[in-house]
C-alpha cells in the first residue's frame, strides 16, 4: 500500500512499480546515507518458472535534491541486462546455484549505473551481477552467501546492491480498503445501516504484506557526496544538513511488438511512468483522476496538487466512517483550514522551532521528496513511531525500513501533528490512537525462521523461498533490526 498498485496504469505494469523508498543514516555506518528503492510489488515467493527480475525496458533512478528546488542534483541510473545460458531448457536453474556465477543459474541478471551531478554523467559501475531469486534448499542453498557476493563498491565510492528481498512493509491492506476499517476501532465504524456482526469488537490488524517480496536496489552513499559543498553535516540546524529524495521509473516512448514472435522493441525518449518518495501520498492522497499524471512529473512541480496534502480526502472521511471518534477533527474541517502541518511534513519539510532540536526544512518549494536531516545520528532506542514517538532519527525525517509509516500518516491525517502548528487546537484523542493494528513484527513469520530486517545493507531480509512457503498465517516474530 506504500506505492503498490498505486494508479490505474502502473498497477498494470508491476517490473516499472516503485513500491518504497528508505532513506536514513545508516546505523552501522553513520559516515552514510542509505537509500533503498523497491519495486515489482507483492511477489509470491513461489514463482516458478519465470520468476521475478528487473525490467531490461526500464530505466530505474534514485534522485537526490540538496538545495531544495525539488530538481536532482545528484541522480544514479540504473539499467538491467538479462542473458540466459541455455535457451532449450525452461528451467531458471539447471542445478544447485552456489555461487553468483555458477553455470547452474542459468537466467542471469547485471547491471550498470549512470551517476549524474551537475548534470554530467558518469558510468560508475558496469556488469554488475544480480543475485538469483531465493527458490529453495535445493536450488539456492547458502542463499546469504549469494546475496552477500552481489553487494559491490561503485567507483565513486558507494555501495550498491540490486536484487530480490524480503519485503519490509506492512500494513492492513484489505481492511482499509474496505470503507477505512481500522480493526482494532472497527467497532465504531459507520455501518451504513447494515448488519455487519464482523465489526462487533476490535480485532487485530492482519498483514497483507505478509511472506512476500520486492525487488530492491540499495546504495549506502558517504555523507559528503550529498551534501551541495561536500562538507560532512553535523549541525542540525543548518539546512545544508537536509536532502530530498525520490525514486522514478521509466520506459521510452515507443514499444514495437514483432508478429508471431511476440518480443518488443523499445525506441524514442524516457518517459517516467512512476515516482515515489513520501509513503502512501499517490495511493492515498491523490484522486482517481490524477494518479497517473501525479506519476509522470517532477516533484518541483508538486504546488499543482498541494491542496490535496493540505485538505486531504482520507481526514474529510474520518470523522464520516467513526462518527464518535473525531469530534474537533471535524469541526477543525468545517473551517477549510489547510493543514499547514501536513504541508510541512510532505512538501517542504518540517521548519525549526516546530519540534525542539530539530528540522528538516528544504526551503518554501513544494515538493513531494523524503526528507532527511543527515546530521541526526541513529538512534540507540528506535521508535518505530519516528517522530511521533519521540525519536528523530525515523519517519518523516526520513523512513527506515521498520517505522510504521501507516499508524504515523493516520495519526497526523486524523490531526495530532496539526496541534503543532496551532497551539490552540486540542486533537481528538482517538487521533492519538489510531492506526491499522500492525507493528514491526508483524512482517516476520516464525515458519521461516528469520527476522526481516538485517542490522547491515541492504538492512531488508532474506527473502522469502518458493520451497517454504508458510500454509498459514503464523505468529509474528520480533524484529531485530
Amino acid at each position: 500500500m506504500s506505492s503498490h498498485r498505486e494508479a490505474p496504469q502502473i498497477s498494470k505494469d508491476p517490473v516499472a512499480d516503485s513500491t518504497d523508498l528508505y532513506a536514513f543514516v545508516s546505523p552501522d555506518n553513520p559516515e552514510t546515507v542509505t537509500i533503498i528503492a523497491n519495486y515489482i510489488p507483492l511477489q509470491p515467493p513461489a514463482s516458478g518458472p519465470n520468476f521475478h527480475e528487473f525490467g531490461d525496458d526500464v530505466l530505474y533512478a534514485i534522485n537526490i535534491d540538496n538545495n531544495g528546488d525539488g530538481i536532482a542534483d545528484i541522480s544514479y541510473l540504473f539499467r538491467f541486462t538479462t542473458d540466459i545460458g541455455n535457451v532449450n531448457t525452461f528451467l531458471y536453474n539447471t542445478g544447485p546455484i552456489q555461487s553468483i556465477t555458477d553455470s547452474h543459474f542459468n537466467r542471469r541478471q547485471t547491471y550498470s549505473v549512470t551517476k549524474y551531478e551537475r548534470g554530467l554523467p558518469k558510468v560508475v559501475g558496469s556488469d554488475i551481477p544480480c543475485p538469483p531469486c531465493n527458490i529453495g534448499p535445493l536450488s539456492t542453498p547458502n542463499y546469504g552467501n549469494l546475496a552477500g557476493a552481489a553487494i559491490t563498491t561503485l567507483s565513486s565510492g558507494e555501495l550498491v546492491f540490486a536484487g530480490q528481498r524480503a519485503e519490509g512493509f506492512y500494513v492492513d491492506l484489505g481492511a482499509i480498503f474496505d470503507l477505512g476499517d481500522l480493526r482494532p476501532f472497527e467497532q465504531l465504524h459507520n455501518t451504513f445501516g447494515l448488519n455487519v456482526p464482523e465489526l462487533a469488537k476490535p480485532a487485530p490488524g492482519l498483514n497483507a504484506t505478509k511472506a512476500v517480496n520486492v525487488h530492491t536496489i540499495a546504495l549506502q552513499i558517504p555523507k559528503t557526496a550529498l551534501t551541495s559543498d561536500g562538507s560532512n553535516p553535523t549541525v542540525v540546524g543548518a539546512r545544508s544538513s537536509s536532502i530530498g529524495v525520490w525514486t522514478t521509473a521509466s520506459r521510452q516512448a515507443v514499444r514495437m511488438v514483432a508478429a508471431n514472435r511476440g518480443a518488443g522493441q523499445d525506441t524514442g525518449p524516457w518517459v517516467q511512468v512512476s515516482r515515489l518518495a513520501n509513503p502512501l501520498v499517490n495511493e492515498v492522497l491523490i484522486p482517481m483522476g490524477l494518479k497517473d499524471y501525479w506519476n509522470s512529473v517532477g516533484p518541483s512541480g508538486d504546488k499543482q496538487f498541494a491542496i490535496h496534502y493540505a485538505r486531504p480526502e482520507l481526514g474529510d472521511l474520518l470523522p464520516l466512517l467513526y462518527p464518535s471518534a473525531f469530534p474537533n477533527l471535524n469541526a477543525l474541517n468545517g473551517k477549510g483550514t489547510a493543514r499547514a502541518d501536513l504541508e510541512a511534513i510532505l512538501l517542504t519539510g518540517i521548519p525549526a522551532g516546530i519540534i525542539p532540536g530539530f528540522q528538516n526544512y528544504l526551503g518554501p518549494t513544494q515538493a513531494d521528496t523524503l526528507k532527511l536531516n543527515m546530521a541526526v545520528a541513529p538512534s540507540s532506542s528506535p521508535n518505530n513511531l519516528g517522530l511521533l514517538g519521540g525519536d528523530l532519527a525515523g519517519f518523516p525525517n526520513g523512513r527506515r525500513v521498520f517505522d510504521d509509516v501507516v499508524t504515523i500518516e493516520l495519526r497526523a491525517i486524523a490531526g495530532v501533528t496539526y496541534a503543532l502548528v496551532d497551539k490552540s487546537y486540542t486533537p481528538d484523542q482517538a487521533a492519538g490512537e489510531v492506526t491499522d493494528g500492525l507493528t514491526s513484527s508483524a512482517t516476520d513469520t516464525t515458519a521461516m525462521g528469520t527476522a526481516n530486517y538485517l542490522s547491515r545493507f541492504p538492512y531488508l531480509g532474506t527473502p522469502y523461498a518458493g520451497f517454504d512457503v508458510p500454509s498459514d498465517d503464523s505468529p509474528a516474530m520480533a524484529s531485530t533490526y
